[in-house]
């Protein structure tokens, strides 16, 4: 494994350093580290604005063989922490490489570090759970400074990420995933007779990813991207035919203008939430969220929908969950996750409302999840129908 010649570390909250050698960009970093257990897909991981504030530790053994290219990124940048890899790929073997994993860090300013056991630092996270880390290149620190520093650091609990990864003014977005889109044959019948553009979808931006725009577009939508401050009547004034609350980072807890945004748009449009969306929506429906031990962060875990008993392999990435003993009874849980049992989807049984907490757009990770789409388009059909009915009566 060819190295950079300069040392790195990961030093824990925990008391534990982490050594390696650095690859990216030089300088200290602070986060929240998690894991991911992916084997593939890791620059959509790396621009995922969900990983914001966090240092982001891979399972799978070796990262960087497919380099970075100019086509699969989910955001405008990258905007986690820090990276953490076991065995840093010695060369770029990928016909759409632009550049290597190293060089598109250090060019983001992200520290990376490499030759981390990081199985076992992995088992150590399951074991106690999330903790707050520093990765540093900074040869003048002690390894106790770096502890200090991470056991200093606030964390996120509390704090409000979504500004820092928001779009700051109103766009459209026209792309579509590319027309061999392996998974089309999820296209239900009734797609099929939705013209592109038949529906008007605004999207909340919380830290949305470029393929949940690419799905709608190609589930016949037209999109309107929105800054997350945007306030309910000004999507509204927009004459959506659906609302989406989007992925993001951090505490929902800590989005009381979101929530706000979201209860005000319950029975008015038919909504959609993903991920952080469907947390805001949990706390828009007068639930509660919870922190969970170490999250869920990967391209494997299991989801049950208890509607039809379909079990889905599913792509997450979150380290909040809705708490379904707070919800009122009107809402029904519709998915849970196999491995701890939390709430992974929601559907109100009375309006027009629906999420999930995990990514349905595949990017990466299996695509099961992704007639979640298809049912959004059909929530927003019956919803103009009824409108239209009402309004001829």
């Amino acid at each position: 494994m060819r190295m950079g010649l300069k040392p790195a570390r990961l030093a824990l909250e925990d008391g534990s350093v982490w050594y390696g050698m650095a690859f990216g960009a030089s300088g200290t970093c602070a986060g929240e580290v998690v894991f991911n257990t992916s084997l593939t897909g890791y620059q959509e991981i790396l621009t995922d604005p969900s990983y914001a504030g966090q240092i982001v530790v891979m399972t799978a053994p070796q990262i960087g063989n497919t380099g970075i290219n100019a086509d699969d990124d989910e955001a405008r940048q990258a905007f986690l922490s820090g990276f953490v890899v076991r065995d840093l790929s010695p060369r770029v073997s990928n016909w759409r490489a632009t550049c290597s994993l190293s060089d598109w860090l250090a060019a983001q300013g992200i520290p990376g570090i490499a030759g981390v056991d990081t199985r076992a630092l992995t088992r150590r996270l399951r074991a106690v759970g999330t903790l707050k880390g520093v990765l540093s290149t900074d040869t003048t620190c002690t390894d106790d400074d770096l502890i200090a520093q991470a056991r200093a650091w606030p964390g996120l609990d509390g704090k409000d990420m979504v500004r820092e990864v928001s779009c700051q003014a109103p766009y459209e977005w026209h792309v579509s995933t590319a027309a061999p889109w392996e998974f089309r044959q999820w296209r239900a019948h009734s797609r099929q007779e939705v013209p592109a553009g038949e529906f008007h979808v605004v999207a909340y931006d919380f830290g949305i990813k470029r393929n949940i725009l690419r799905r709608l577009s190609a589930f016949g939508c037209r999109v309107t991207v929105l800054p997350a401050l945007t306030p309910a009547e000004d999507a509204l004034a927009l004459c959506p035919d659906g609302v989406l609350l989007s992925n993001g980072p951090g505490d929902p807890a800590a989005l009381p203008y979101a929530v706000t945004a979201a209860r005000a748009l319950l029975g008015r449009v038919p909504v959609f939430g993903i991920c952080l969306g469907h947390q805001i929506l949990g706390l828009a429906f007068g639930g509660k969220t919870y922190r969970l031990k170490f999250g869920h962060h990967g391209g494997n875990q299991p989801v049950k929908h208890l509607p039809s008993g379909r079990v889905e392999i599913s792509a997450h990435n979150h380290n909040f969950a809705v708490d379904a003993d707070t919800l009122p009874p009107e809402v029904e849980v519709t998915h849970v996750n196999l491995n701890d049992g939390c709430c992974e989807g929601m559907r109100h049984r009375t309006l027009p409302a629906l999420s999930v907490q995990y990514h349905p757009e595949a990017g990466p990770g299996p695509h099961d999840a992704d007639p979640l789409f298809e049912e959004f388009v059909q929530l927003m059909a019956t919803h103009t129908r009824e409108r239209v009915s009402i309004s001829k009566a």
